[in-house]
């Protein structure tokens, strides 16, 4: 078997990492998902801020559920996995307001029991959106439908 040109291996390299960021994407959401129809649901509706005119236990299961659509997506969706992803960085963009909710309200949830703790927690929210564009070549399809529509 012929050796891999230089050029094939920091692809190669590129893909195996939006696989991995993705995997574990995916295994979070889950966990996650589980974690807000079971174990962990007191935690998060301490996330939904009080003005949401929804019920928090509902808002809880409902985001849940999206998460473990999301995960299943991720792992398993590969032809339509950009669209999941895209899916993916809605839902973080989504939820981010009770992340601000819970850091402006002072509420502790997950071991966040400082301002600190909680604003340190906002940071990584446009993380995972990155990361859910990046892992499932959602931000390069989004990059091709820009400069079509531009041309």
């Amino acid at each position: 078997m012929p050796a891999a040109s230089t050029s094939e291996a920091p692809s190669r390299v590129g893909a195996i990492a939006r696989g991995a960021v993705r995997v574990l994407l995916g295994a979070s959401l889950l966990l996650a998902g589980i974690g807000h129809l079971s174990f962990a649901r007191a935690e998060f509706q301490a996330q939904v801020p009080p003005w949401l005119p929804l019920d928090a236990d509902l808002v809880v299961v409902a985001s849940g559920v999206v998460e473990i659509a999301l995960s299943l997506g991720l792992l398993l969706l590969r032809r339509h996995r950009a669209l999941v992803g895209l899916a993916a960085a809605a839902f973080f963009i989504a939820v981010f307001p009770g992340n601000i909710a819970q850091w402006v309200e002072g509420r502790d949830a997950f071991g966040l029991d400082s301002d600190a703790a909680r604003f340190t927690r906002l940071l990584f929210q446009p993380l995972l959106v990155i990361a859910a564009l990046w892992s499932t070549g959602a931000w390069r399809e989004l990059r091709r439908w820009w400069r079509e529509r531009r041309s």
